[in-house]
């Protein structure tokens, strides 16, 4: 594991994004993964959960790009946070601030907690 990869893995994520369907972008979080996501105040504790905040989110068109990465590994946990943007299809765009902790699972890196929260200014 290195920083590139863990890096990638959010371009992983923000691909199944732009492929509109929710369970592409849930089957990258672990089932008992914790969402706390930007545009709701709701926090999302399993799959279904996950995937109602996304089905809102993915119709507003997003597309993310980040702006500082921060990546700390410790076996078999790795750690990604930072500032992002995302903008949306009707020009609209979000800055906010991230967290994503992921654990490998022996075949693949999984989310197990996203933070994601809008800049407060």
């Amino acid at each position: 594991m290195n920083e590139k990869e863990i890096v990638a893995l959010f371009e992983e994520w923000n691909n199944a994004l732009q492929t509109g369907n929710p369970k592409n972008v849930v089957a990258l979080y672990e089932t008992n993964a914790i969402l706390l996501p930007t545009v709701s105040n709701q926090v999302r504790h399993n799959h279904a959960e996950i995937e109602d905040y996304f089905v809102h989110f993915l119709a507003k068109g997003p597309k993310g790009e980040i702006n500082e990465s921060n990546v700390r590994t410790f076996g078999d946990i790795a750690i990604n946070s930072g500032v992002y943007t995302f903008t949306f299809s009707d020009g609209a765009s979000v800055q906010a601030r991230f967290s994503y902790m992921y654990r490998w699972n022996g075949q693949r890196w999984m989310i197990i907690e996203h933070h994601s929260s809008a800049m407060p200014e």
